[in-house]
């Protein structure tokens, strides 16, 4: 078991993130925490957040939906954690830092609402929900239910198991998006259930257009039906205030280099205690019908760095606070849209209502492609956003995040505003 050397880098690490933090926010700003969850225009509990980030003040960066950046306290963990670990890698990774990831599986747990025995860490969504894809037992016939709206990974994973082991995907073709009708949105899945249904697909939030799904509705239904629930949470970990319970599902996967805004290259995979032994893992495993949520992290070698770092990302999101978080983004999409939404010839493909909408914020003009504008965004005024042109969607993705200021958000609707003349 590791000695001195050990407590020495742990102490030497904590005291890393002690002076990162409170060298990028202001010797910390010991009344932070304490100040009343501000939701409205900008003051200085949100600045004081943005010293957190390195922010450029030359781009706006408006594209955190895809992936964020990560704050400099992880940054500096991570070069840290690499130097540590370049000295004699096999050393500190399997004989040291191997042992931490459990402090983390707990904290991110805690986070979740659920046991550490449910989380294992990954690489990002797409390996957590490919995980549960490949692992779970269907056989020729079984029909899973999905949206031509999920993730294209994750609809080429499905597709792929269709090829290789016959089960049949029946697809929703058709969601009218933005929908603030739970009726509509529910009926839209449950519909296709039948006898042979073994598990529906859903996608908390659609990335496309940052449509919230009631999950927990279509949950309650599919497993009165004796079907079982995957959920794709990718952008609403970290964003949401919400507990995984909440959700009523099975399995979820999500990306921490989202909205935990955690170090690229991270996620985490959560499986209901009793469904452990009948997954099988995705990579080889001695015990593969075991019930150890760890049989799903048999990665071989692995970056110890970035799962070390991610600590630090989480105490940043911890001292926020996910209500916060997800009020406050909430109101800088709703900000831009609604200074918008007036301007001749506009289309706003996302819900302002927090209930079906929040961070994500989507806007188009008829007879405009979506990347032109985005072409045009980035030309004129160097506002980062990306186009989105999938089924019936055909707009700008403007994604803000906790460091992203009313003033660029101004700017962004005087360019928006410009394009419509």
């Amino acid at each position: 078991m590791p000695t001195n050397r050990r407590s020495f880098i742990r102490q030497s690490a904590t005291l890393l993130g002690s002076l990162a933090l409170h060298q990028n926010m202001a010797a910390a700003f010991p009344a932070l925490s304490a100040l009343a969850p501000p939701i409205g225009p900008e003051d200085d509990f949100w600045r004081q957040i943005r010293l957190a980030f390195s922010a450029s003040p030359n781009i706006i960066n408006l594209n955190n939906g895809g992936v964020s950046p990560t704050p400099r306290a992880t940054m500096d963990a991570l070069d840290y954690y690499n130097r540590i670990c370049s000295e004699a890698p096999s050393y500190y990774m399997w004989r040291i830092l191997e042992y931490d990831r459990e402090p983390l599986r707990e904290n991110l747990a805690q986070l979740a609402g659920v046991s550490a025995d449910e989380i294992a860490l990954n690489r990002n969504a797409t390996e957590s929900l490919n995980t549960i894809v490949f692992g779970l037992p269907l056989r020729a016939g079984d029909e899973v239910v999905l949206s031509k709206y999920d993730y294209p990974n994750m609809m080429n994973a499905w597709k792929q198991r269709e090829q290789r082991d016959g089960i049949k995907l029946v697809w929703i073709d058709s969601l009218d998006l933005p929908s603030e009708d739970a009726d509509y949105l529910i009926n839209a899945y449950t519909s296709k259930f039948t006898a042979k249904t073994k598990l529906v697909h859903l996608t908390h939030i659609i990335n496309w257009n940052g449509q919230i799904l009631p999950v927990r509705a279509i949950a309650d239904r599919a497993h009165a039906q004796g079907i079982e629930v995957l959920v794709d949470g990718a952008h609403s970990f970290a964003l949401l205030d919400y507990h995984l319970p909440d959700l009523g599902c099975d399995y979820w996967g999500t990306s921490l280099h989202k909205w935990l805004c955690g170090p690229y290259g991270s996620g985490m995979l959560w499986v209901k205690k009793e469904k452990i032994p009948t997954l099988w893992p995705l990579l080889s495993n001695d015990l593969p019908q075991g019930d150890n949520i760890r049989k799903f992290e048999s990665l071989g070698t692995r970056s110890f760095p970035t799962e070390m770092a991610i600590g630090y990302s989480l105490d940043l999101h911890n001292l926020i606070g996910t209500r916060r978080k997800q009020e406050r983004l909430h109101f800088l999409k709703n900000y831009w849209m609604e200074q918008v939404r007036d301007v001749p010839g506009i289309r706003l493909q996302t819900s302002l209502h927090p209930n079906w909408g929040c961070a994500i914020g989507t806007f188009g003009f008829k007879d405009k492609k979506a990347n032109e504008l985005v072409g045009q965004l980035f030309e004129k005024w160097k506002i980062h956003t990306t186009g989105i042109e999938w089924e019936k969607l055909s707009a700008v993705r403007v994604t803000p995040n906790v460091y992203t200021t009313t003033e660029e958000l101004d700017k962004l609707v005087r360019a928006i505003k410009k394009m419509g003349e």
